[in-house]
């Protein structure tokens, strides 16, 4: 029986969501992504568009937090929780919901400094997918029907956002493989192959715990 939360970071364009997804599949156990945000917004009590907006996204705006402060706020009613910054609030709600899901059983969760906020579960896999240059911007005009250029940037742009919110908010460096249990490059392994090693690790893993 598995019992395992296997947390995946990818950079953009890299098919680590599909690597999530083809793992949750392969292991019949649920794939969290987007619905991670969901799950967010109806514990804290903030609007789930504030997640949509901030999503992986932080935010330096002191007045844009301010505006978006007016959203209705109905839980999380400690004075420490309603005087942060807004992003700060949508991390913390993100982090309670990651371990909250995590404490209901094996799934894999994507992104959202997952494996920071399950430091702590030994039954956690933490992994990061990454790929080459060409098979990224492939990716981004396939999915978007972008050209060269608009497909580097975007790859730059988002890069940057993630690399910056995950080094922020977590004591690790985004993509450095001393931050993960394992590093894997979909562009020479593909997804199948990503999902295979990821449970060849676990097994080998669970034996060396055995």
């Amino acid at each position: 029986m598995d019992d395992y939360i296997y947390t995946i970071g990818r950079e953009f364009g890299s098919d680590g969501k599909n690597v999530g997804i083809a793992l949750a599949k392969k292991l019949n156990i649920k794939c969290y992504d987007k619905e991670l945000l969901a799950e967010a917004a109806k514990q804290s009590g903030l609007c789930e568009e504030i997640f949509e907006n901030h999503d992986e996204k932080p935010t330096n705006s002191f007045l844009y937090s301010l505006v978006m402060d007016t959203y209705s706020m109905n839980g999380y009613a400690s004075a420490p929780f309603l005087d942060m910054p807004l992003n700060h609030k949508v991390f913390l709600a993100q982090f309670e919901a990651i371990k909250k899901i995590a404490a209901e059983g094996p799934c894999v969760i994507v992104g959202r400094c997952a494996d920071y906020a399950l430091a702590e579960n030994p039954n956690c896999i933490n992994v990061f997918i990454h790929a080459d240059w060409d098979y990224r911007i492939e990716n981004m005009k396939k999915r978007f029907q972008f050209n060269e250029k608009q497909a580097k940037d975007t790859l730059t742009k988002k890069d940057k956002q993630r690399a910056s919110y995950y080094n922020y908010y977590t004591s690790k460096k985004w993509g450095d493989s001393k931050s993960y249990d394992l590093t894997l490059d979909i562009s020479k392994l593909g997804i199948d192959g990503c999902v295979d090693m990821i449970l060849k690790y676990r097994d080998i893993y669970d034996a060396i715990r055995q």
